[in-house]
């Protein structure tokens, strides 16, 4: 029988690959439709910026693993995404509102509070993404 938790796993890689990233919750196992969300990290500081070469489901598996807790907020997901511009994964404690504007302020605040500033903001129901320092 296989391990439940694979399966997930495997999907979050497949959809990461296809898709260009996920949002799920790890301690469900579940996957979240597209939502009209502007998602961001809301603990920038604990984002895993990997290069392609990685063995990708052993580091999902050891960031999961790191984050469980904050993954466990309700408010909060395992966020993953292909950065277009270079090629790299990013894992994420990922977050989201509906107001771009709100959400943009929140996502450089956060950056600016923890030391590391946020690429991008990104809406999957309208698959837009929004660089903050261009």
């Amino acid at each position: 029988m296989t391990d439940p938790f694979e399966i997930y796993l495997r999907e979050v890689i497949a959809r990461t690959l296809r898709d260009g990233g996920s949002a799920s919750k790890p301690n469900r196992l579940e996957f979240f439709t597209a939502r009209d969300l502007w998602c961001f990290p809301k603990y920038p500081a604990r984002t895993a910026i990997l290069p392609q070469t990685v063995d990708l489901a052993s580091e999902i598996k050891e960031f999961i693993t790191k984050n469980s807790s904050f993954l466990k907020e309700e408010d909060c997901w395992l966020g993953t995404w292909v950065n277009p511009r270079s090629g790299e994964y990013y894992l994420d404690v990922a977050t989201g509102i509906h107001d771009l504007a709100m959400a943009r302020q929140l996502a450089m605040e956060a950056g600016k509070r923890e030391g590391r500033n946020i690429v991008a903001l990104f809406n999957p129901q309208k698959s837009q993404t929004i660089y903050l320092n261009d």
